[in-house]
């Protein structure tokens, strides 16, 4: 797709990876939405980024709806969804608690279930459309300590597989990317870009715009990121 006349929603888009895809598509060319939970946070990113703020809970199906509609109107149609909105807590099985286990999959897999399909409902009608979840390399290994987090990235590979299948044929592309650990402070906090060595949110993001980038015929249906020799 050409990514100068792209339009796009970031989901969880006012810090980490989603602030840095929504930068680079913003320098490309691109028509940015971004969504947050906390407003003053989102619209501060929007400001600096220079893109359209919306605060939206993506694990509320009413918040949902209104983001879908707020980005159609807000950037003259919508093609492309970054489905980037996450939480993750971390701790053994003996220690997680339900509530943290049940917070996490609303989050990462209700809520992207749900952009996902009132998005997927405006792709349809139209011929056409991009998909990318954020997933994890923790989507394709458990670890110790992962049982919220990594359970909730496996599902979301799972649900890629079936959007991809079911979406094809409107020539809609489903894609996911898998950063391994990245620098944004995210479960355990790192200072941002601390280490030279390792992942940075702008190399995730990067790599997510390459994807945009290949022309519509075909596209690259998932794609992992690690770091080269971290230390």
């Amino acid at each position: 797709m050409d990514i100068s006349n792209a339009r796009v929603l970031v989901t969880g888009g006012s810090r980490g990876i989603g602030k840095e895809t929504a930068r680079l598509l913003v320098e490309r060319g691109a028509k940015v939405a971004i969504c947050g939970r906390d407003d003053a946070t989102c619209q501060e990113a929007a400001s600096e980024l220079g893109c359209l703020g919306i605060r939206a809970d993506v694990a509320e199906a009413a918040d949902v709806q209104s983001l879908i509609e707020q980005t159609v109107q807000g950037l003259g149609g919508y093609d492309v969804l970054i489905n980037n909105a996450a939480i993750g807590t971390f701790g053994k099985l003996v220690d997680t608690d339900p509530a943290d286990m049940e917070r996490v999959w609303r989050v990462n897999v209700l809520g992207a279930f749900l952009v996902a399909q009132a998005t997927a409902k405006h792709f349809v009608a139209a011929g056409k459309g991009d998909i990318v979840n954020v997933g994890s390399t923790a989507a394709r290994k458990g670890f110790e300590g992962g049982t919220a987090y990594a359970s909730s990235k496996f599902a979301l590979s799972g649900l890629t597989e079936c959007w991809r299948a079911e979406l094809r044929r409107h020539g809609v592309r489903v894609m996911q990317i898998n950063p391994s650990e990245v620098q944004t402070g995210f479960g355990n906090g790192v200072q941002p870009d601390a280490n030279p060595t390792k992942l940075q949110s702008k190399d995730i993001a990067q790599a997510m715009v390459d994807m945009l980038a290949m022309a519509d015929r075909g596209f690259i249906t998932e794609t992992t990121v690690w770091a080269t020799n971290p230390k």
